[in-house]
């Protein structure tokens, strides 16, 4: 519930009073609180805001203030009113530290006016956890800058991010006056005397854009630096908050106060989103997105281990994800694919492409390579987060900003990267345990933990392994092979134990820079874990947060010869000690003791099913039917429940059929039946799966199983000597950006390329191409021959090679040998007698596809 007002104080207005009869302001948060907001108007009318604890200054007071097009209100100010109420922000999230979340806060608003009668209202608030303010106009404005800024003492410790607008960079330990002059990135961790002062801000969209903190060396001030020129409102204007966490150690890296701050969740119904760990194999082997064998075998790891999510990244092929999507599901596993964010950066890009990748059954994307904190580009992430939530497409954002409350306003946010995270194949311990105090306070982390394939790196394994514990994150890619993981037994069977949401969780001891140590709990099991900077020590982890009675503590962590588990039973009150290595960690299971020997739950893994169709393949025109059998059985086991089969019709066909539905279906029992599928009359050409699928609930969720006949429409067949680029494509991939035509690859963009040229020969016709890749085209049996000049564009500034290869209905016709940058083009002819589809391949020489700009230049077939 947003912000629920509990109580106006007295009427809640306080007379307007005359500039000079109050010059500071004191905000108290909530009874029990030792935070407090103070706002300054000095003589020549500019404003100040600092933030004390405990009757103790924190931030002395800063310049605060905005200019306009219209107005300069930093300075010239007069007070005019005061409002006040206590607040309480109610809401449940479906990711973080702790999921149900009630927030009492005090907001004041101080209305002013400027130069020329121009209004702004600072609005304070004030919880437990710290202080933020905004400022408010009334009406449309372009604000020009700011005088934000934070004080600190010139020799606070520091633990700041040098500024770049994906947030990777190495996170450094200084102090406010020493930091290097420049712009440094959110949240920026201070301490001062014994308190501890986070800054970030909130609440950002696109009517703002992103700010980051500058500074001047050997100065304490700290100023916001806002990443446009200009900011444009189109009505009235409440900017971000600008948000000081403050309190000690634990209270700052307990805090949800961004969340708390941001706008309130803009779905209605978040049932469909959920969280869990994801097999990922990019990061260990970067080929394997684009080998759909290779997919299958990491989805069937998933299954066994009880792992919800597969992710496949950068190298994906359209023309085989419907059918990995199937072969997940059946399984109970969900597929999430990456791309770019220029795949979405227009209206129509994500009016096409979202349904159809909805249409294929992926559970959710990884959008990339957004880097920027422009008002422009959250624009961007406001759209495309309305777009994916329409459809319940799940998110993770790479290449992105720092969360700002983005997944208490969007809950289908599952992470966020904006970290220098496993994947830059340099871990240091160090920096991990920097990180659970700055960066991952604001919102989950997609930090990839857990990897023994980065060679680069002073961690041991039980280090490795509790990351996955004290780094949050609604989705835990976990980045290794999943034969290493199987390698590691026990770093698996813990792997296979951990929820990635939490009902509580608390900090228990640590540093940033030295350790960290953090208990959280999901239902009845708390997970306690640690990572360490420093030499081998014991660590003491009292365990008051238990409940009564005795609970089994089960602790994974570094040996001599490996990972090795051991147990205890232990009591609330007591204190665990738990050894710890060098540069370790440790993971430290606990639940109420009933005398077992683990904790560990049981894995539930998807029973084994069959579904079959017929036909396998069809050819069809607009307007035409295909009749297709499915049958659907679970060959062995306990009965199938709640069962429902039905045809699913893509986006603008229709079929007709029964619903089948069996409340329980034993095994040896079959569910069969026949659906009429039309296509279109306008159905657009190429292939289309033509699904059945049936679904059933097994452990509390739906498992969906799919088989699909692959239909064809085909466009009509090509006449005479015809261009290979004046056919339209049924099909087609590329390894880099989008096919081509009558131009060269060019960069990833579409038509960025130039005219054909091999070796100083240009070509006004042709295709221009990456490998590896493939273009598909209909001839329906009329051609008689091919012939096309290979080669590798001369645009190509390195050591570019292609392998091009011709098929007929999948059979090779002819191919080249090595063609690389640089050579004359290669004659290529081949003999398309009763060929229906043509296919144009082009691989890597054997040497990876770098450069390898595949020309197909004056690609034509000769046809009756």
């Amino acid at each position: 519930m947003r912000a629920l007002v509990l109580l106006l104080l007295a009427s809640g207005l306080i007379a307007p009073a005359p500039a000079a009869a109050a010059t500071e302001w004191t905000v108290s948060g909530p009874p029990g609180s030792a935070v407090t907001a103070t706002l300054g108007l000095g003589g020549e009318g500019r404003l100040s805001f600092g933030v004390g604890r405990g009757g103790t200054p924190v931030l002395a007071p800063a310049a605060i203030g905005l200019t306009t097009t219209a107005a300069d209100l930093t300075s010239g100010l007069r007070f005019t009113s005061r409002t006040t109420r206590s607040v309480v922000e109610k809401y449940t999230m479906t990711t973080g530290k702790r999921l149900v979340r009630s927030v009492p806060m005090t907001e004041s608003a101080f209305a002013f006016t400027g130069a020329g009668g121009a209004r702004m209202t600072v609005v304070i608030r004030v919880s437990a956890e710290g202080a933020a303010y905004r400022y408010v106009l009334p009406a449309a404005a372009t604000v020009t800058g700011e005088a934000s800024s934070w004080v600190l003492p010139a020799d606070a410790p520091a633990w700041l991010l040098p500024y770049n607008p994906y947030y990777e960079a190495t996170r450094v330990e200084t102090t406010a006056g020493a930091a290097a002059e420049g712009d440094y990135g959110f949240p920026s961790l201070f301490r001062v005397g014994t308190s501890y002062a986070l800054l970030s801000e909130s609440g950002v969209d696109g009517r703002y854009d992103g700010a980051r903190l500058t500074h001047t060396a050997g100065s304490g001030t700290y100023r916001f630096k806002l990443a446009d020129d200009t900011i444009t409102s189109t009505g009235p204007l409440s900017t971000p908050w600008r948000v000081a966490v403050v309190g000690d150690l634990a209270t700052v890296t307990g805090s949800t106060l961004t969340d708390d701050l941001a706008p309130e969740s803009k779905l209605a119904d978040t049932s469909w989103i959920r969280p869990g760990r994801v097999a990922w194999s990019w990061m260990s082997e970067h080929s394997s997105p684009s080998d759909l064998t290779r997919q299958k075998q990491y989805i069937d790891f998933a299954a066994r281990n009880g792992w919800p999510y597969v992710l496949i990244d950068e190298g994906w092929n359209a023309s085989w994800v419907p059918e990995v999507t199937r072969y997940a599901r059946a399984r109970g596993v969900e597929v999430l694919l990456w791309f770019h964010w220029t795949s979405f950066d227009t209206q129509a890009e994500r009016d096409t492409m979202l349904p159809l990748v909805k249409s294929w059954g992926v559970a959710g994307v990884k959008i990339d390579f957004m880097d920027s904190d422009s008002q422009a580009r959250f624009q961007w992430y406001d759209q495309i987060l309305a777009a994916t939530a329409k459809l319940h497409l799940m998110v993770n954002f790479h290449g992105a900003t720092v969360p700002r409350g983005l997944q208490r306003t969007w809950p289908h946010v599952m992470t966020v990267e904006a970290v220098r995270g496993a994947e830059q194949f340099q871990i240091r311990a160090a920096t991990n345990t920097i990180l659970p105090f700055t960066r991952n306070v604001v919102g989950g982390m997609d930090y990839t933990p857990v990897t023994w394939v980065v060679g680069d790196r002073d961690t041991t394994d039980a280090h490795e392994v509790a990351l996955a514990v004290v780094f949050e994150s609604g989705w835990t890619h976990l980045a290794d092979k999943f034969e290493t993981y199987e390698g590691h037994a026990e770093a698996l069977r813990t792997l296979n134990q951990l929820p990635t949401v939490w009902d509580e969780s608390r900090l228990v001891s640590g540093a940033p820079g030295r350790e960290a140590v953090v208990a959280r709990r999901r239902g009845d099991r708390w997970f306690v874990a640690g990572i360490s900077a420093v030499a081998a020590h014991t660590v003491a982890v009292p365990l008051n947060f238990l409940g009564n009675g005795q609970w089994l503590a089960e602790t994974l962590g570094d040996g001599e010869h490996g990972l090795q588990r051991s147990s205890s039973i232990v009591r609330r009150g007591a204190t665990l000690p738990v050894p710890e290595a060098g540069n370790g960690g440790f993971v430290t299971t606990l639940c109420p003791y009933t005398g077992s020997a683990t904790c560990d739950q049981p894995l539930h893994p998807v029973p084994t099913t069959t579904m079959t169709v017929s036909p396998a393949n069809a050819t069809v025109r607009p307007g035409a039917i295909v009749p297709v059998t499915a049958s659907f059985q679970l060959p062995a086991g306990a009965a199938l429940r709640d069962v429902r089969m039905t045809a699913t019709p893509p986006t603008g066909w229709t079929a007709s059929g029964p619903v089948l539905r069996a409340s329980s279906l034993a095994a040896g029992r079959v569910l069969t039946g026949t659906w009429r599928f039309t296509a279109p009359a306008q159905a657009a050409y190429g292939p289309v799966d033509l699904p059945v699928a049936a679904e059933y609930s097994f452990q509390g969720r739906t498992v969906h199983v799919a088989q699909a006949t692959r239909a064809l429409v085909p466009p009509p067949n090509p006449a005479g000597r015809a261009y290979v680029s004046d056919l339209p494509f049924l099909t087609q991939s590329n390894g880099f950006g989008p096919v081509e035509r009558d131009q060269s690859n060019g960069d990833n963009g579409a038509g960025d390329g130039g005219p054909i040229t091999v070796h100083g020969v240009t070509y006004a016709k042709g295709i221009g191409a990456h490998a590896p890749g493939t273009i598909e085209v209909w001839l329906g049996g009329a051609c008689s021959s091919f012939t096309a000049a290979a080669g590798v564009d001369d645009e190509v500034t390195g050591p570019g090679s292609v392998v091009f290869e011709v098929l007929g209905d999948g059979r090779p016709l002819a191919s080249t040998p090595v063609i690389r940058a640089g050579d004359p083009a290669t004659p290529l002819t081949a003999d398309l007698a009763g060929v229906q589809i043509l296919t144009l391949r082009s691989t890597d020489g054997g040497d990876g596809n770098s450069y390898d700009h595949a020309d197909w230049g004056d690609a034509t077939v000769s046809c009756r």
